[in-house]
């Protein structure tokens, strides 16, 4: 199952919930400002993963980040199969 850590006051973020809703048994949605336990996990995900360098560099948070199976995170979604927000 990819995790996606998100939060519905991020139009990037909603724009992928609105394609992976009714699809949980591929996606995980998780609201990163729904509680600090959430937020923690986003938080350590992205201070320890270079995948985040560029987002940090220019101010960004990084989200939508998506977390595959094997561990291994994107902030594309293309990567996961779904359409970046501005796209089409």
């Amino acid at each position: 199952m990819i995790k996606v850590y998100g939060m519905p006051t991020c139009p990037y973020c909603d724009y992928i919930y609105e394609q992976i809703k009714g699809r949980e048994d591929e996606f995980q949605y998780i609201n990163i400002g729904e509680n600090i336990r959430n937020m923690s996990a986003f938080t350590r995900l992205r201070d320890t993963n270079p995948v985040f360098d560029r987002m940090k560099a220019i101010g960004d948070v990084g989200i939508p980040a998506f977390v595959l199976e094997d561990g291994s995170v994107t902030i594309d979604p293309a990567d996961v199969g779904l359409i970046e927000f501005g796209s089409v």
